[in-house]
């Protein structure tokens, strides 16, 4: 596991579902997340028991981290964050999440990330987020 990416971000990922990581609501939005598949570069409800728009935006924002944690393998931030809402899901409804890195300019790597509705594949939200990687791991951000 010490050099390989995906493995690191899968861990990272779990240490957050299991609340180790991060500060309680990563872990909330992301509660009943099951990882299916996982391949390198590749919450809260509304009264009428939708998805929160604030619940879609965060998962956009923590699958974005962890695409480009993956594939760079380094923390990032977000410098700029444009999600677009197409759709409402109920919160038990089952969805789909895609995510690609689109563009890599060394510092800054272009994500989208791709939530659909599973079965019928309607798109709920699309998150573009332009991620400012400053090359620092985990072990180096836990120190901090």
């Amino acid at each position: 596991m010490e050099g390989d990416p995906l493995k690191k971000s899968l861990a990272w990922l779990h240490g957050v579902l299991q609340g180790k990581i991060g500060h309680g609501i990563e872990t909330r939005v992301l509660q009943g997340l099951h990882v299916i598949h996982a391949e390198r570069d590749l919450c809260n409800s509304d009264v009428d028991g939708n998805w929160h728009v604030g619940a879609l935006a965060l998962l956009l924002d923590l699958v974005g981290a962890i695409t480009t944690f993956s594939y760079a393998n380094c923390v990032s931030t977000v410098a700029d964050f444009n999600a677009s809402y197409y759709s409402t899901v109920k919160f038990q409804e089952h969805v789909e999440i895609e995510s690609r890195v689109m563009a890599d300019k060394g510092k800054l790597i272009h994500v989208v990330v791709q939530v659909r509705k599973k079965g019928n594949g309607e798109v709920i939200a699309v998150g573009n987020l332009l991620m400012d990687s400053n090359k620092l791991t985990i072990a180096q951000m836990s120190n901090l």
